[in-house]
């Protein structure tokens, strides 16, 4: 009789274990490429970089590309680049991986490209994406905040819609906490099925927040290893922080990524970007210029100052004429411009901060006098139209009603830009 129990309670558990296989997301790699990122390493006008991720069996990955000629026979006349690749081993969920990357270099500007990537009989689809003009030609990118939570369930709705009201973006910039447990594999997959084929086709700009960091046995902050191995990035940084410090130069555009974790919790390192930072100020040539970072120097709650961060970098801010600021961290939305606390932003000119979140975690707003807009408990994404001396910004709910929106206007780097409030309830 006991052994006919433990038989039936075997039996049982291998049923529940069949279920749970079954209704679980299945994020382990295999020969066939996934998580294809477009990224960028170098001159976005003549060159690309796009990363992949397959199973260890792959052992000479490869990518192609031709210039769109809208004939079906892409597998002629194509270039073939051989893939450099990495392990990934670990993670919470103990995955083995090798993630693989080229860059595509001399290239036209302003032209549409297709390319795939892969190995033997194991190939992506083709992909689509469109070189940066050699002229100040108008232009529009994407700002997402935190993704965090209910990544697959939640978010993924909200980076579709947001490229489905401007699938023309030639960016999207994600300003931290893209996952929710640093190094967990299943997480990033929810990520990157969520984002599908749009990053394929539309190079991302991530900055990493604290989620993307953990300490070690020694306390020692370490970085998702995922990070740099997925995004293969410029690695224009300080030395020791080019994973995740970078800039990228689009047309007459400068956008920065800071890493505010390591800002806040590393003394060494804040030192360290503050001087870099300067240093890639000094010597900005654009018309244009947009940092973007986790933790907002401005919060939207007393509770979450980040009092050391906003009086240390700030002055750079101002004495150098950003114009946006975009942050995450905050789980609302809020809007401001360049004003000690406490004061009136309406009367200033200067960088306009902006927080935002584009997942389900949600937090409230807690007397933040600096913010002349504010919205709890909704998820968005934002768009950005960039023509000549004009940038114009769009907060959008994700029902894709307008929220929020302004309008900056810029003859040259060197001065502040001119602020008009378009926000529709202003009206």
């Amino acid at each position: 009789m006991n052994s006919l129990k433990r038989l039936i309670g075997l039996m049982i558990l291998l049923v529940v274990a069949g279920l749970n296989k079954t209704n679980a997301q299945d994020f382990n790699p295999k020969p066939f490429p996934d998580r294809v990122i477009l990224t960028w390493t170098g001159n976005p006008e003549v060159s690309q970089t796009v990363t992949w991720r397959t199973d260890t069996t792959i052992t000479a990955s490869k990518a192609q590309i031709k210039a769109e000629d809208s004939s079906p026979a892409l597998e002629e006349s194509i270039t073939t680049y051989d893939a450099g690749s990495r392990v990934l081993s670990g993670g919470n969920s103990y995955v083995i991986a090798k993630y693989h990357q080229v860059t595509f270099t001399n290239l036209k500007p302003g032209t549409v490209y297709a390319y795939r990537v892969g190995a033997g009989d194991y190939w992506s689809e083709w992909f689509q994406f469109t070189t940066a003009s050699s002229t100040n030609k108008p232009f529009s990118f994407i700002y997402l905040g935190d993704a965090q939570n209910d990544i697959r369930s939640k978010w993924s709705r909200v980076i579709r819609k947001a490229f489905a009201h401007q699938p023309d973006a030639r960016f999207i910039i994600h300003t931290g906490d893209l996952i929710n447990r640093s190094n967990n594999d299943k997480e990033w997959g929810e990520w990157h099925y969520g984002g599908g084929f749009i990053n394929g086709m539309i190079p991302s700009l991530p900055s990493p927040g604290n989620h993307e960091y953990v300490r070690d046995d020694n306390r020692k902050l370490i970085l998702d290893p995922h990070w740099g191995v997925q995004y293969t990035l410029p690695g224009n940084g300080p030395k020791g922080l080019e994973e995740s410090v970078y800039y990228v130069d689009y047309q007459n555009m400068k956008v920065i990524s800071l890493d505010s974790q390591m800002i806040i919790l590393d003394e060494a390192s804040a030192k360290i970007q503050y001087e870099w930072l300067e240093k890639v100020l000094k010597e900005n040539t654009k018309l244009w210029t947009v940092i973007t970072f986790h933790h907002p120097i401005f919060s939207t709650a007393k509770s979450r100052d980040n009092k050391e961060f906003r009086e240390r970098f700030k002055p750079l801010f101002d004495k150098y004429h950003i114009d946006l600021v975009l942050q995450g961290h905050d789980h609302t939305y809020s809007r401001g411009q360049n004003l000690p606390r406490g004061l009136s932003g309406r009367e200033a000119s200067g960088p306009v901060y902006l927080v935002s979140v584009a997942g389900p975690k949600m937090y409230k707003v807690d007397g933040a006098k600096w913010m002349n807009v504010s919205l709890e408990n909704t998820q968005l994404f934002q768009v950005i139209h960039v023509e000549g001396g004009k940038l114009k910004f769009e907060a959008y709910k994700t029902s894709g009603e307008l929220f929020d929106a302004f309008s900056l206007k810029k003859s040259s780097k060197n001065k502040a830009a001119e602020f008009t409030d378009m926000n529709p309830a202003a009206k």
